[in-house]
């Protein structure tokens, strides 16, 4: 247990997303400033659209650059290493690089390796998840399940022993999703809220359209959207006891919303901070 409060820092799970304008963004205001004017109401991103591709180095250093000292990114890993089983240590070494700016500015937390439904608790996919640790040795890093097969009893001390964070998740309670369960195997915590729209989970309406997004964000669907969410505040008032529990084992704990339609993971992301400081718990 930690002998001072732990630092909770809240942020969304991208931010570039054109149906934000309005809703958070001021109207009129251009992709190109949506970073700065997120950066006045949250300390970090959780950076998404790394999954899709991987960057320039000078992307996340523009990116760095419209941030102020003390702000921080937290970078999710490549698909090809997370769906596709890629391990090429090139591959690997090109990802890397593009997290450099980042590094020098003192701006970077590490990576969420984020899984797939599909990838279930056996022998491959659990040495599979050993060779990304050892691939990216030295990098912070924390692993979101999507299968509650991961959930064993042993779960907590592997992860704790090959330095892996586990990420707990705020989602629909459907058969095969993860529950709501946190453990502390690193330092930082971290915690994902993704929405409970049970409804659209498995697919939603077909043929939804999209809008791409910008930079730091995923694309945002339009209508059948699984994101489509927004909070209340007794479901987030719900996360109270776990989130004190993990800030009482932990140096810092990360709380991020992906419910990104319509801006709502903003507006949730306010709400929590809202509710974190009636509780003394925010700094």
């Amino acid at each position: 247990m930690s002998d001072t409060p732990a630092e909770i820092v809240i942020g969304t799970s991208g931010y570039s997303f054109a149906d934000w304008v309005g809703p958070f963004y001021p109207p009129g205001t251009r992709s190109t400033d949506f970073l700065e004017y997120y950066a006045r109401h949250f300390s970090a991103v959780e950076v998404n659209s790394t999954y899709y591709g991987i960057p320039e180095p000078r992307v996340l250093a523009l990116m760095e650059r419209k941030t102020p000292p003390g702000f921080r990114f937290v970078v999710k890993l490549n698909r090809a290493f997370t769906h596709e089983h890629g391990r090429d240590p090139a591959v690997a070494q090109r990802f890397l690089a593009v997290l450099g700016p980042l590094k020098e500015a003192g701006k970077y937390d590490g990576l969420l390796l984020q899984f797939p439904g599909g990838f279930r608790r056996t022998p491959e996919n659990r040495r599979h998840l050993a060779a990304l640790r050892e691939l990216f040795h030295d990098e912070p890093m924390w692993v979101e399940f999507r299968h509650d097969s991961w959930l064993t009893e042993g779960l907590e001390d592997s992860l704790r022993e090959h330095r892996i964070g586990y990420c707990a998740v705020d989602e629909p309670d459907l058969p095969g999703l993860v529950p709501p369960v946190v453990m502390a195997t690193t330092p930082d915590a971290y915690v994902r809220f993704h929405g409970r729209n049970a409804a659209n989970w498995w697919g939603g309406r077909p043929g939804a359209a999209t809008a791409p997004a910008a930079r730091g964000g995923a694309p945002a669907t339009r209508g059948g959207d699984r994101y489509d969410w927004d909070y209340t505040k007794d479901e987030l008032g719900s996360w109270m006891q776990r989130i004190t529990q993990l800030a009482e084992q932990s140096r810092r704990v990360y709380l991020f919303f992906n419910n990104c339609h319509a801006g709502q993971a903003a507006r949730s992301a306010k709400l929590m901070q809202e509710l974190l400081r009636q509780q003394g718990l925010l700094r």
